[in-house]
């Protein structure tokens, strides 16, 4: 069984503990999907943690994480199961050389050929037979990108956690995964499978919250370079870039910037290390036309401690 949180203050420690600092309404939401055992639908900007979100869960609830990349064009073939092609025909063969194919019926090889150790599960029917005490994160990244025929599918898949097989029966479980749906919001997702969910929309983090999550992940920076790196970012979001900078790219800089041995950021660094937070050749245009030293000038104010 998965641990179940008894408040959310609890989720918010136990993700923490995992390198996940989440706001008030992320972890409501995330207590609310594991208590109620309802799948959890993340939408935002790329870059703001839904992924990584997903991962802290398993790591926090010491299970197993079955990712499902979307993409267009994905069908059952890649996310519920498949016929390993291979090793039937090398079952076939081997029949053939032992004489058990003379031997046997037709209809019995047949059924030699779809029995269950030549099934490839797929990240969908894993989750459902995972075959361990504790329930799997089933992660289904970027739903966004699938297309609607795939969407109905996984409703149904989602609505019942269960999954049949024509040729083996049907798997099923009582105790389902942990289901974390992410969202780009490139397109809009169905009503439909919105309401088998529980939705939240995460936001960039604040700026103080940012600053812990540097602190945390990069903890060789200095608070006043976390907070010069924070600030920075925050007035990068604010220009309209095609790609605004997520939390990666945040902790990136940072981390880069320490394995300089940059202790403050200056228009020469800014420039220099742009690369590593903005990763569109328009956007370092953009910035540049902007006015680096205003990107610079907004990093040494928020950098400055007081009290």
């Amino acid at each position: 069984m998965s641990y179940e949180p008894k408040t959310t203050q609890e989720v918010a420690d136990g993700l923490a503990a995992h390198g996940y600092l989440a706001d008030e309404g992320l972890v409501t939401a995330v207590f609310l999907a594991l208590t109620l055992h309802r799948p959890l639908f993340l939408e935002g900007e790329a870059g703001v943690g839904k992924t990584e979100l997903a991962k802290s869960i398993a790591r926090w609830q010491n299970a197993e994480l079955i990712r499902l990349q979307c993409y267009e064009g994905i069908d059952a073939a890649q996310a519920v199961y498949d016929w390993d092609y291979s090793r039937q025909l090398l079952h076939l063969r081997a029949a053939e050389a032992s004489g058990e194919a003379a031997q046997s019926g037709t209809a019995e090889l047949e059924g030699q050929l779809y029995d269950e150790r030549f099934l490839l599960k797929r990240a969908l029917l894993r989750a459902i037979d995972y075959g361990h005490t504790t329930p799997p994160v089933l992660l289904i990244d970027e739903i966004d990108r699938a297309d609607d025929e795939f969407e109905a599918y996984l409703l149904e898949v989602l609505s019942d956690f269960q999954v049949t097989v024509p040729e083996i029966g049907t798997f099923r479980t009582d105790n389902p995964p942990i289901v974390i749906l992410t969202s780009n919001r490139t397109r809009d997702v169905h009503d439909a499978l919105k309401r088998r969910c529980l939705y939240h929309w995460v936001e960039h983090p604040s700026f103080d919250r940012e600053v812990e999550i540097v602190r945390m992940r990069v903890p060789e920076a200095s608070e006043v370079l976390a907070r010069q790196v924070a600030g920075a970012v925050e007035a990068l979001r604010a220009i309209n870039l095609y790609k605004p900078p997520g939390v990666a790219e945040t902790i990136d800089w940072a981390a880069a910037l320490g394995r300089l041995g940059i202790t403050e950021i200056d228009e020469t660094v800014l420039d220099r290390t742009l690369g590593t937070v903005l990763k569109y050749r328009e956007d370092h245009s953009r910035v540049r036309d902007h006015g680096i030293a205003g990107v610079v000038q907004q990093a040494f104010d928020r950098g400055l401690l007081h009290g």
